[in-house]
Formats: C-alpha cells, sequence, structure tokens
C-alpha cells in the first residue's frame, strides 16, 4: 500500500465519522420526514439539543412564550407540572420559573459570522445549485458527467467570486489531493471535528449529498456524481482562495454535566404527560379485544386508511355513516415496492426510506378506449406547456407570444388569481370529462405480466410471485388483526392536491416517500382478489369469504374526497353496497371538511377546501400533519367514541391474534419508527424554523427542481415551511411535544420486543420519543409507563407530591382556540 493510498484511505474515514451527525435532506418532489438529528439518537435529548446547538445555531426547546400560552390555556398541567418540578429538587413557582426561562431566551448571543466564511458559502451554494439542478436549468453547467469536484475545478478560474487560480492546473487534480493539501497542517485527530464543521456549516446541501449517494438508483447521481468528499474538496479549496479559516470555531463547549436535564425540558415533559393523561382518560379501558365492542354483525364494508393523523378525523366521519369499520395500516399497505405511474417520466419508490422496494410494478392502459381519451388531452396539454415554454425562453419569439397571447394569458392568471373557486369548478368539469390517469391504467401485479425480466434498466424483480402476493396479504391481515370481513372492503391511499406549492409532496403520505398511497391500495386489492391468493390464505387461518370484494381507493387530504379505483370491475351483486357506500363518503366527506374549516354549512366547508386546493395563492392549503402528537397501537375500539383532533396516528392491532408478538414486533420496528422521524421533523422545525424548518414561504425560492432557498441563494433548506406549522410569526399552530406511543398488548410482549431491537429502546431510553404506556389487556387494562432499561411504572402507583409552594397558580381550563 502506498502512502497516498493509506492517507486517502484515512481522510475518507475522517469524512465518515464527521457525517454521521448530518441527516439526509430528500429532493421536495419525493418529500421524506425525518428526524433532523437523527444523527444524533444514540445520546439523550437534552444532549443532542445542545451539541446540534453548538453545531447548527438552532434551538432545541420550544420558546418560553410558548410554554406560557400552554400552561395558561390549562394544556400543561399543574399537579403535573409540580410533580416534574418535584422530581428534579426544583421549588419554585412556575411563575418565577417562566420568567426565569425569558430571562435565559433573551441573554442568548448569536454567534456573529464570519465575513469570509459566509463569502465561502455564498459562493459554494451557487455551484452546488448548478451541479445539482435536475433539469430546472436552461444552460446547465459543463463537464458534470466528470463529477462536482472536476466540474468545478474546470470552471473556477472563471468564477469573478474566487481570486485566483488562473488556470485549472493551478488546482489539486484530484478531490482526494485538495483534501491532502487543505488538511496537512492539521493533526489527522483534529481532522473529523474540521471536517464535522464545514459539513455542518451547509448542513441542507451536505445532508441531500448524503441522500443522493446513498440512494443506489439515483438516475442524477448515476450520471452527474457527486460525493461528500468531491464536496469538501470544493469548500476548502475555495476557503483557502478566500482566505477563511480552515479550523472553524465549534464553540465554547456545552456543560459537561450530562445527567442535568434542563428547565426546558422539565417544561417539554410536564406537557407531555399531561397530554398523556387527556389521552389515556380517553381509551375505553373494557376494551379486551376488537369483538369486545362489536354488536356481532357484519359491517357493510371496512375501509383502511393510513395510520396518517389526518385519516383519523375522516375515520370518525365514515364510522357515523351507517355501520362501517374502519382501520389503520401503514399508508404503503406492506407493499414495498418501485412504481412507474402511468404518464410518470420516473420511477418512485413507493415505500418508507427504512424499507427497501422489492419489486418494481409498471401502470399499464386497463382500458383501451379510456387510455386513448386520456392520452388525447394530455398529449394536447403537453404540447401546449412545451409550446409556452419554448416562447417563454425564446427572446425573439417571447415578444410576438405577448403580443399576441398575453391577454389571454392575463385573464387566466387573473381568474386563478382573484376567483380560485371558479378555477376548481372549471378543473372539476374538465376532470369529469377526461379520464383519469386511475381509470387509464392500472398497476400490472402478476409477474408473468411483465416480458423483460433481465433488470436491463433496473434492479428489481417485475411484478410479483404467487408466494410474494399471498406474504403481502397475510402480513397485512395479521398485522391489523383480522378475522372476519365485509362484502367490501377498501384500501384507502391517500395524497394531497394543492396549487404552486414546492412543498406539495410533504402533504402526501409519509410512508410511501412523499408519494400518494393510491397505486400501493390498488396493488393489495389486487392480490386480495385473486383467486389462488385467498385459496392460499385458508392455508393460513385467514378464511375470505366468496362474496368479498377488496376496492381500493384514495384520500384527497386537502378536500376530503374519497375517490374509488377500479369499481367498474365490482360485480353486479354489490352494486347498491358500492352506490350506498359511495353516497356515504360523500356525506363524511363534507362533515370532515365543515370539522377542519370550523363551519357550521357543509357545502360552504366543501366549497372552501376545493378553493384552498386551486388557489396558486394559498399558503395553507391544508395543516398536514401539523399537531401529531400521540401514535395507539391497538383496536379501534379503543379510542372510537373519541375525537383526537387529527393529532394521532391509529394502528389497528389485535393482542389476541397474534400469540408470538410477530406482528406487533413488525409495527414497533417500522411504522413506530417512521412516526416517531414524523413527530421530530415537526417538533424541531417549529422550535427553530430558521434552522430546523424552511423559514416563510413568502421569501423562498425553488432551486435546480430539488429544494428551496431563502432569498437569492444559500443553504437548502431543510425542513417544513413556518406555514405549515405557525398561525403567524409567534403562535405556533403545532403543538411541539415528542410523539408519545400507546400499544394495547401485555406488558411482557413488548418488553421482549425492545430487548431484542436496540435501535427502538434507544429512542425510548434517550428521549426521542417522549412517553411509551402499555394498555396490558392481561392485567384488567392496567397503564403501564415506561421508565427506561426495560423497566415500567404502574400507572395506578404514581403518586403527586405535595404542592412544592403554595403560592402557585392554577391555569385556567385548556382552551382549544390557543397555540
Amino acid at each position: 500500500m502506498t502512502r497516498n493510498t493509506d492517507d486517502a484511505r484515512r481522510i475518507e474515514t475522517s469524512i465518515d465519522r464527521a457525517a454521521e451527525r448530518i441527516g439526509s435532506v430528500w429532493p421536495l418532489h419525493s418529500f421524506v420526514t425525518a428526524n433532523p438529528l437523527s444523527g444524533f439518537e444514540d445520546e439523550p435529548f437534552h444532549r443532542a439539543v445542545a451539541e446540534a446547538e453548538e453545531l447548527f445555531g438552532g434551538r432545541g426547546y420550544p420558546h418560553p412564550s410558548v410554554f406560557r400560552r400552554a400552561w395558561e390555556s390549562g394544556r400543561i398541567d399543574a399537579d403535573t407540572l409540580r410533580a416534574e418540578l418535584a422530581s428534579h429538587g426544583i421549588e419554585r413557582d412556575p411563575e418565577t420559573l417562566l420568567e426565569e426561562l425569558a430571562d435565559a431566551e433573551a441573554a442568548r448571543d448569536a454567534a456573529d459570522p464570519d465575513d469570509a466564511t459566509e463569502a465561502v458559502d455564498r459562493v459554494l451554494s451557487k455551484w452546488l445549485a448548478a451541479f445539482l439542478d435536475e433539469g430546472q436549468a436552461k444552460w446547465p453547467m459543463p463537464n458534470r458527467e466528470d463529477g462536482f469536484y472536476q466540474a468545478w475545478r474546470a470552471v473556477a478560474p472563471h468564477d469573478g467570486d474566487v481570486p485566483g487560480p488562473a488556470d485549472a492546473d493551478d488546482l489539486p487534480e484530484t478531490a482526494i489531493e485538495a483534501l491532502e493539501s487543505a488538511l496537512g497542517d492539521y493533526p489527522e485527530g483534529r481532522w473529523v471535528e474540521i471536517l464535522e464543521a464545514h459539513l455542518a456549516a451547509l448542513p441542507g446541501w451536505s445532508g441531500f449529498i448524503t441522500q443522493r449517494t446513498d440512494d443506489a438508483v439515483d438516475p442524477w447521481q448515476e450520471q452527474y456524481p457527486i460525493t461528500l468528499a468531491q464536496y469538501l474538496a470544493v469548500r476548502l479549496t475555495i476557503t483557502d482562495l478566500l482566505d477563511a479559516p480552515i479550523d472553524l470555531d465549534a464553540g465554547d463547549g456545552i456543560d459537561a454535566d450530562t445527567d442535568e436535564v434542563p428547565l426546558p425540558e422539565i417544561w417539554l415533559t410536564a406537557w407531555e404527560k399531561s397530554y398523556r393523561e387527556r389521552l389515556l382518560d380517553g381509551i375505553d379501558d373494557a376494551v379486551t379485544g376488537p369483538e369486545a365492542a362489536g354488536d356481532g354483525g357484519r359491517p357493510a364494508a371496512q375501509l383502511v386508511f393510513c395510520i396518517d393523523t389526518r385519516s383519523e378525523v375522516i375515520r370518525r366521519h365514515v364510522e357515523t355513516q351507517g355501520p362501517y369499520e374502519t382501520h389503520g395500516y401503514a399508508g404503503f399497505f406492506g407493499v414495498p415496492m418501485r412504481h412507474r405511474g402511468y404518464e410518470a417520466a420516473a420511477d418512485t419508490d413507493a415505500c418508507p426510506p427504512i424499507v427497501e422496494p422489492e419489486h418494481r410494478i409498471v401502470d399499464r392502459p386497463a382500458d383501451a378506449e379510456s387510455a386513448a381519451a386520456r392520452d388525447r388531452w394530455t398529449g394536447l396539454a403537453t404540447a401546449a406547456r412545451k409550446h409556452f415554454k419554448t416562447l417563454k425562453s425564446n427572446l425573439v419569439a417571447a415578444f410576438t407570444f405577448v403580443e399576441g397571447a398575453g391577454s389571454a394569458y392575463g385573464s387566466a392568471m387573473a381568474a386563478r388569481t382573484l376567483s380560485p373557486s371558479t378555477i376548481a369548478t372549471l378543473e372539476s368539469a374538465i376532470a369529469e370529462r377526461v379520464p383519469s390517469r386511475h381509470e387509464a391504467a392500472a398497476p400490472a401485479v402478476d409477474y408473468d405480466a411483465y416480458d423483460d425480466h433481465d433488470h436491463a434498466d433496473h434492479d428489481l424483480p417485475q411484478g410479483m410471485s404467487h408466494e410474494a402476493k399471498v406474504e403481502y396479504a397475510r402480513n397485512a391481515f395479521e398485522l391489523m388483526g383480522w378475522t372476519e370481513f365485509a362484502r367490501l372492503v377498501v384500501f384507502t391511499g391517500h395524497a394531497s392536491e394543492t396549487t404552486n406549492n414546492p412543498f406539495g409532496s410533504s402533504l402526501d403520505c409519509g410512508a410511501c416517500a412523499g408519494n400518494p398511497g393510491g397505486p400501493n391500495a390498488r396493488v393489495l386489492a389486487a392480490i386480495c382478489n385473486d383467486p389462488d391468493v385467498k385459496a392460499a390464505l385458508r392455508d393460513h387461518g385467514i378464511d375470505i369469504p366468496e362474496d368479498t370484494v377488496f376496492l381500493a381507493g384514495e384520500h384527497n387530504t386537502t378536500t376530503d374526497e374519497i375517490t374509488l379505483f377500479d369499481d367498474d370491475d365490482v360485480p353486479e351483486s354489490h352494486r347498491a353496497d358500492l352506490e350506498s357506500l359511495r353516497e356515504d363518503l360523500a356525506r363524511a366527506r363534507a362533515e370532515a371538511a365543515a370539522e377542519r374549516t370550523a363551519s357550521a354549512d357543509d357545502e360552504a366547508a366543501v366549497n372552501e377546501v376545493e378553493r384552498k386546493a386551486a388557489d396558486w395563492a394559498e399558503t395553507r392549503p391544508e395543516w398536514g400533519l401539523a399537531g401529531n402528537a400521540s401514535f395507539v397501537i391497538g383496536p379501534r375500539e379503543l379510542t372510537a367514541d373519541q375525537d383526537l383532533d387529527g393529532r394521532a396516528f391509529l394502528h389497528s392491532y389485535d393482542w389476541s391474534v397474534d400469540p408470538d408478538g410477530d406482528a406487533l414486533e413488525a409495527i414497533v420496528t417500522g411504522p413506530l419508527v417512521v412516526t416517531q422521524w414524523i413527530n421530530n421533523q415537526y417538533y424541531f422545525a417549529t422550535v427553530d424554523n430558521g434552522v430546523y424548518g424552511s423559514g416563510s414561504k413568502v421569501t423562498q425560492n425553488p432551486v435546480g427542481n430539488v429544494g428551496v432557498v431563502q432569498g437569492n441563494g444559500g443553504d437548502l433548506l431543510t425542513g417544513l415551511p413556518l406555514q405549515s406549522l405557525k398561525l403567524d410569526d409567534e403562535r405556533p399552530f403545532h403543538q411541539p411535544l415528542r410523539l408519545t406511543a400507546v400499544i394495547h398488548a401485555p406488558r411482557e410482549r413488548v418488553t421482549e420486543i425492545l430487548r431484542d431491537h436496540e435501535d427502538v429502546r434507544e429512542l425510548l431510553d434517550n428521549g426521542w420519543i417522549g412517553d411509551l404506556t402499555v394498555v396490558d389487556p392481561e392485567r384488567d387494562n392496567e397503564s403501564f409507563h415506561y421508565a427506561g432499561d426495560l423497566e415500567w411504572a404502574s400507572h395506578r402507583e404514581e403518586a403527586i407530591p405535595e404542592a412544592a409552594t403554595p403560592t402557585e397558580t392554577t391555569p385556567v381550563a385548556e382552551s382549544t382556540a390557543d397555540d
């Protein structure tokens, strides 16, 4: 081994260690919710947020004013807060403590950025945006196929923002040589800290590069490669050329006492426990299993929704329409697939990032007439868009375009701006006449439906074998604990509908990696309708009646409309059932829309949500998962009579038909981890929207078809915009709480799962999941709270200490209008 090779490997090792703290950032067109501090999950929450503040500059706890509102509105229970303070030896009254928090906030000093380092960030961001562009730039950066370092090295001599070099030969020939040159003056023991600080200087861009290099099938990465080594080589070279510091100041360090929980976290924990107590108070402790609450009759239909918090609202309203059952299941419906939609330009992974896709499914024309009608319309629309785009980018033709079509274009813009409801009505009319993608095509599920199995342009088997189909159907029913089936069963994915919204995919299905869940629902419905699959399931104890028909649907979370797919295939014997279901879904939609818009008029509510979907000036088309706070794993009957205010993820589970705990293990290690990601992204983007979110939409600009920046450049922003989280700049709509999990299962079963899965146990022991409560059906549904290190505390035995001070003021009753 040569010395140069050895040096290169030591540098690569240092880069890998430095990148451990950088979270992955997905492109906006397939927005994936993730904990921005995922690289710190091996540490206790309070220690992690302190280190992250040193590294990224972001706050880790709600602003004192947020705590004050929660206290004064009664969201933080007085006795619960008193007990939490006493457990930490704090005897001062809450009002005094709030004033202390406010004083500490006023004393927080924002670090003054170094001008030279700011210049480095500005120049580097410019070239990153140019190199990482995914088809938006009219004149792309040259030489991108050579990789980021080589492409930048070729154009650097022409960059007026960087003094010297006169020629590319003046720069190191390779990225590793550039890093060796930059790090050569520092001891190897300092390399990780130096590289970590430079990765953290632009965590959005470095996180995006991390995600792209981890994606084995990203076509842009394959064609235009970039690595963290190349990124750091360019950054450190620019740093040297601009005479900026290589060894960035890492701050003054944090308190070495890792056991001392700061006062803000004590307030946060009290708030979370107050929420937990209200949630548990509403749980029906008479439920031992799904059959305990039912009347024994066969439901008119069963609808399976994503566990998404928005499904909780529509599920309540569906259930009030008649004898319907609703269930919760991860929105990719347990089908790990890469999907090519009809008319789509590329494949998408329709499953969570923690799940590897195992099949490639392609939509194929299902009805020749519908497909032809759809193709005629889309062909015309696509040609018009291309024509307008060409005219807009052609300097000469642009003038004649404005003269000839400017008035019509302006009228259309005025109509969309001044009367979005009219546009919504027009779009609905067009949708009724033009076949949708779902009417024109259907996913080809069978392995035999594909002629090409040589993986020529993909790395996955196309379609599914019989054995795979049986496995996915069996997993679904076992995880949800199903033993009985209605005549109609609807797997209901979800998607959002908005106009002119860069964050549109953040409102789609988180379990489908920021894509709609309808395709997964259609695949599972097709699987379950297969007679051979039904026959095989009987051998596993899952007896689906001959008259059960499976359908797929999609819940539009902006308008609450539920569209049913492939309903033409429903036999005549089920037509009356289907029509009755349609009518009830329409009523449920109107009631859900009225609840979300706080309207007393169902029709007006439907019009309002449709306006929001069509209005390109609407900054809050819907609230998404804002408000999420809990995850309930158990039968629907536990919470069926409760209004959970769209704040709970709900996953169906029946402990009595899962004797080995395999189904619960799959839920705890899968959906629970994903909901923790979602919850922590909303938490951190709320407590510091500038660092962990993306600031106001008003001043954002899309860049490169991959993300947004504030203003005309800078770092790629990593999280949700202010408008998705807050009522205004100061008042949050989302209550920043860590996740509360409730599991209806024997305590020993949960303990064994945590013992076998250290990664999940770590999330609990370190406080990334705020609380886990087991409601044990083998102990009369007694509640046990996870106390850490595989130990539990009985809810009945918890005592509230005496008041620490007689001067404490009891807050007023909870008001849902605040926060």
